[in-house]
């Protein structure tokens, strides 16, 4: 499922426009952008969880030269599914 397709299914869903439905994920994305920059977390009950994990310095391979190289540090955003979307997957 693309953007295009999600967008048509919360319309669909929520019994909204198309231009109201990608206005609202739209949101949901920058809320949660904003939050994680700020390093909090969202928590969505029965959904999931995203959180930013500091990954520690590290050291990796270039897969196309094959020298050993330097990761740096750096941080990721992390989701933990909640019971119910793990539930639903099953």
């Amino acid at each position: 499922m693309n953007k295009t397709d999600f967008i048509a299914a919360i319309a669909d869903m929520a019994g909204l426009s198309k231009a109201d439905a990608k206005r609202a994920m739209e949101a949901v994305i920058a809320i949660t952008a904003k939050e994680l920059e700020r390093g909090g977390k969202i928590t969505l009950l029965k959904f999931g969880t995203f959180t930013v994990v500091e990954k520690a310095e590290r050291q990796g391979i270039n897969p196309r030269t094959k020298q050993s190289i330097i990761i740096p540090r750096h941080k990721i955003v992390k989701f933990k599914a909640g019971s119910d979307l793990c539930e639903a997957v099953k």
